[in-house]
């Protein structure tokens, strides 16, 4: 695509199994563009989709709303590479001037575009949406939600905008930025946070899931927690080092005293019981710290293999030699 040509605004649509949902989400986001853009050049506006290795007609769903508005293209990767590999697909291929990322499920209202196309032309080159109301969500995922965002803030120089997602309005030198980062361990809300720039917060409140279901499980969230933390601090290792520096000042005191009462007591042989604890306990420590070496030790090695991030199997709607990276 000819920077000539580029749109105004471009939308990420990230999809994985959703073939239920793209009629709706294209039915109630296509006029809602139509009138903020109405009188505007041409093009003004794209949704990318992109099929995250989708096992049902998703695709096929969006090659039809494609043919009825070119406007709507897609991406179709080679397998499931994770959400966060399928929006840096939708980062390298966006062409527009600002790219807002958007779930397929509507649970992140597009009426709130419009405020956020407002913040930008005030020169705003980030705005993101924050969530007010998370009581669609499950207790224990917003005890953990609450939990994680404080973790990573106290852990991490780059703050994470608390109840902040991936629903936000990038200026496209914020995705220039982002698109030339070569990590492949990417946690995209701390790739947002470290980029800078102006930002500004739109609130909202988040709606019940439209159509389908929720394809994170809780062992997807921990993975990506993880992911969050060590990509974003170096504390995890910095804080078992603290920890080994006070175990060993502890077990100095007590060897000066098991010495002192060995030379005024005497010795004994009774212990055996808090010398197993003692061990055991020791024992668990040091597996930890090394579980928590190796979480870093395995990210280097994948730094290091630098394969793509992901793989485009289809391109529906771009020009065989534009986008991507």
């Amino acid at each position: 695509m000819s920077p000539t040509s580029a749109p105004t605004l471009s939308l990420i649509v990230p999809v994985k199994d959703e073939e239920a949902a793209i009629g709706p989400f294209i039915e109630r986001v296509r006029p809602l563009l139509e009138g903020l853009f109405a009188g505007g050049p041409e093009p003004s506006w794209e949704i990318i989709f992109v099929d995250d290795g989708s096992e049902d007609a998703t695709l096929a769903a969006v090659v039809q709303a494609h043919g009825r508005d070119p406007r709507v293209r897609a991406l179709s990767l080679s397998r499931n590479f994770g959400k966060e590999a399928a929006l840096t697909a939708g980062l390298d291929f966006a062409a527009g001037q600002a790219v807002i990322p958007i779930d397929v499920d509507l649970q992140d209202p597009p009426e709130l575009i419009g405020a956020m196309l407002a913040k930008w032309r005030d020169g705003y080159e980030v705005v993101y949406g924050v969530r007010t109301n998370r009581q669609t969500d499950s207790l224990p995922k917003r005890l953990t939600a609450d939990l994680y965002y404080r973790a990573h803030n106290y852990l991490s120089s780059d703050k994470i905008p608390e109840h902040a997602g991936d629903f936000r309005l990038l200026d496209r030198s914020v995705v220039e930025i982002i698109r030339a980062m070569p990590e492949r361990n990417r946690f995209m809300k701390g790739l947002f946070a470290w980029s800078g720039f102006r930002q500004a917060a739109v609130e909202y409140e988040r709606a019940p899931r439209a159509v389908g279901e929720t394809k994170f499980r809780y062992w997807k969230l921990w993975t990506l927690a993880l992911d969050g933390i060590t990509s974003a601090s170096t504390m995890p290792l910095r804080i078992w080092s603290y920890v080994g520096v006070v175990i060993a000042f502890v077990s100095l005191l007590y060897a000066l005293y098991v010495a002192v009462r060995t030379v005024v007591f005497g010795s004994d042989v009774a212990g055996y019981p808090s010398l197993m604890v003692a061990i055991l306990f020791f024992g668990g420590l040091q597996l930890i710290s090394l579980g928590v070496l190796g979480e870093y030790v395995g990210r280097i090695l994948i730094e290091t293999k630098r394969r793509p991030l992901y793989v485009v199997r289809r391109k529906i709607g771009f020009p065989e030699a534009g986008g991507g990276s």
